[in-house]
């Protein structure tokens, strides 16, 4: 089977949108398609509460018309048009939908982080994990996440294999970004959210790119919009992933970054399994 996971960085810009960076990301959603997957799990869609609006329905039915639709949205008492995911899976595969809480922090249940699909014999889940912020503002409440979010995975593995993806917003080791010396106490790399992140790993789950590809350098899944060279210059991040149950790691075909182009943000990452 094959799954696509992208931090989309706004659905309505990527679907209605006139800019040059809309039509960059409508492009990527063209490239995904191509490659014709299973499921595609979308986050940081920034959607409404009330989720995509006939437009975005329209044109999404119009570009994927053999999906099935599924969102979850920022809600009260979070703030609005925020966060929020949306997954894609083929008409005929019809798996059981879930929106889990798992006791986080704040606002953090709210935000419309996770969409969990239940298949027959696995799980496949996806999230857009909350940055520690600003100053770490967050960080506190990103560590409780971090271990709720390992803990709602490992009661999943107990039931069935289990495959997780999405922007994990942490690079776990130096290899993982471009310049660790000068981003120890940035976002992203703080030595608690890659803690956290190893305390995941050792629930019982495989990092795919890392199982595939070893320690492959300067491959990333993140350049920064605010610095105009950094994909040129590929002054990345890899925070976007393919985790699988330890127990499947040996069926993985494929775990590898889609060309996303110019575009800078986020690509879009392929996991491809035997399950």
């Amino acid at each position: 089977m094959r799954f696509i996971s992208w931090n989309i960085d706004s659905l309505n810009a990527a679907l209605t949108g006139e800019s040059p960076r809309s039509l960059l990301s409508k492009n990527v959603l063209n490239t995904i398609r191509e490659y014709d997957p299973e499921v595609i799990a979308l986050q940081e869609t920034k959607l409404p509460s009330t989720g995509p609006s006939k437009k975005h329905l329209d044109v999404l039915n119009e570009m994927f018309p053999d999906y099935e639709i599924v969102w979850n949205s920022s809600v009260e008492p979070a703030r609005k048009g925020y966060a929020g995911t949306m997954s894609l899976y083929k008409k005929n595969l019809k798996p059981l939908v879930s929106y889990p809480k798992i006791g986080a922090p704040g606002t953090m249940d709210y935000e419309g982080r996770i969409i969990t699909l239940e298949f027959e014999d696995f799980y496949l889940t996806q999230v857009y994990t909350p940055n520690a912020g600003d100053g770490l503002n967050r960080l506190e409440d990103r560590q409780v996440w971090d271990i709720r979010f390992a803990d709602y995975l490992e009661s999943l593995d107990k039931e069935k294999y289990v495959i997780a993806t999405g922007d994990f917003n942490v690079a776990h080791k130096e290899i993982d970004l471009a310049h660790p010396e000068s981003n120890r106490r940035s976002a992203g790399f703080t030595d608690e959210e890659r803690e956290g992140f190893t305390n995941l790993l050792n629930r019982g789950f495989t990092d795919t790119f890392r199982y595939i590809h070893g320690d492959v350098p300067k491959v990333y899944t993140w350049w920064a919009q605010r610095v105009a060279t950094s994909k040129i210059n590929n002054s990345g991040w890899r925070i976007d992933y393919w985790l699988v149950s330890n127990r499947i790691a040996d069926k993985v075909i494929k775990s590898e970054m889609i060309d996303s182009g110019p575009r800078q943000d986020h690509t879009p990452i392929l996991l491809e399994i035997d399950i």
